[in-house]
């Protein structure tokens, strides 16, 4: 069995009034998105792919890439507005070819999940396998290829829609590591606390 570990970052971040794309903004002296960068890059994936939009990743992605030795391959998602949906099945496209069995998604905006919430739900078996944080189901979340099939094709609720669909396939596993993610100035600040 072979793993991918996919990072959303297509999005615009248009409810971040800050200066700049929210992925960008200084979070402990380095971009948000480089924390996610890392924590996904640790988790020891076969493969660790980027889905980009709205905004150059490549900068960065080529810096943590640089950092732990590995390369992290960028899907670019020209439907990036369609909705979070989109940028999975753009990953899912992408592993398909590689010929993967299961992805592990989380979000780039969630700089602080860490890389032992990528790992547990990466080595959990499961078709669907959930990561909580103090009960609360958040990302990331590893899909098997047998539901890929199943995802939506847009909209914001990527895997959301698939664990309500079928909860039967839902396989929940508690994480440390902080789910809190960045869409406003408000929110980066709480984290700046």
């Amino acid at each position: 069995m072979t793993i991918a570990g996919v990072l959303l970052a297509a999005g615009a971040g248009s409810r971040f009034d800050g200066d700049g794309h929210k992925l960008s903004a200084s979070l402990r002296d380095e971009p948000i998105i480089v924390h996610s960068l890392r924590s996904m890059g640790a988790a020891g994936f076969n493969q660790l792919i980027v889905v980009a939009g709205a905004v150059d990743v490549s900068a960065w992605v080529d810096q943590v890439s640089s950092e732990i030795g590995r390369p992290i391959e960028i899907v670019q998602n020209p439907d990036w507005a369609d909705g979070q949906a989109t940028s999975i099945q753009a990953a899912i496209a992408f592993v398909r070819d590689a010929g993967h069995s299961a992805i592990v998604i989380g979000l780039a905006d969630q700089p602080d999940v860490g890389v032992a919430a990528w790992r547990v739900v990466g080595a959990t078996h499961g078709a669907i396998v959930a990561a909580t944080f103090d009960g609360n189901r958040r990302p990331p979340v590893k899909l098997d290829r047998s539901v890929w099939a199943d995802l939506p094709d847009s909209g914001d609720d990527g895997a959301r829609v698939l664990m309500q669909q079928h909860p039967e396939l839902v396989s929940e596993v508690p994480c440390p590591g902080d789910p809190f993610d960045i869409d406003t100035l408000e929110d980066l600040e709480r984290l700046h606390g």
